[in-house]
């Protein structure tokens, strides 16, 4: 039996953080997993930076509310949907991803979590698990089911490349060249027939 594991931002939506960054007007927090492998030194740091400016989750979930799924995402995610199982792998947090996944048709999403003190000022996050993805696809493997992923960034490359079938999607290029095996992708219809291929 297949199941599909999909990457959320820079997939089927906008980055949050990119989008954040704009909102806010802090360049700095333009980064993300495409830039900086290391998810805990990232996200350690964006803390600081919210920290340093004030800010906490209220004004993210103002621009997350915003924020549209990808031109296609929804059909795509839809048709997937009608022919396999599909999950989100996220290494977002819960407080953010209830919007976008309504957008979405509410698709089963395993992600992490915020800490966020009473004030609503972000103070740390809790994994889901170590390596969050790449751990789901080997659960998910070591309970009967053969995975196909699909991501843009780093933190996606452990689940891609240890599943049955993988494709970068709408990835950088140096992960691309750094990555030769790995089909790429840009489309939506692209990516939905190669995954079709594999079923």
């Amino acid at each position: 039996m297949n199941i599909v594991c999909l990457d959320l931002e820079g997939v089927l939506v906008p980055e949050i953080w990119i989008a954040f960054s704009q909102a806010s007007g802090i360049p700095e927090l333009r980064r993300t997993t495409r830039d900086e492998p290391d998810y805990n030194k990232l996200m350690n740091w964006r803390i600081g930076i919210l920290a340093e400016h004030g800010l906490g989750l209220k004004e993210i979930r103002q621009t997350i509310e915003k924020i549209d799924p990808m031109p296609g995402a929804r059909e795509f995610l839809d048709r997937l949907r009608a022919q396999t199982q599909v999950i989100i792998l996220s290494d977002t947090f819960t407080q953010f991803a209830a919007p976008l996944m309504k957008k979405l048709g509410w698709p089963t999403i395993f992600c992490n979590t915020l800490e966020v003190a009473p004030d609503g000022k972000v103070t740390g996050f809790r994994m889901r698990c170590e390596q969050s993805k790449l751990s789901t696809v080997r659960a998910l493997q070591s309970v009967g089911f053969e995975t196909i992923a699909a991501g843009d960034s780093y933190n996606d490359l452990g689940m891609i490349q240890a599943s049955k079938a993988g494709f970068l999607f709408r990835s950088t290029e140096q992960i691309r060249r750094d990555h030769p095996e790995l089909p790429a992708f840009e489309e939506y219809d692209e990516l939905y027939e190669a995954i079709l291929r594999q079923l």
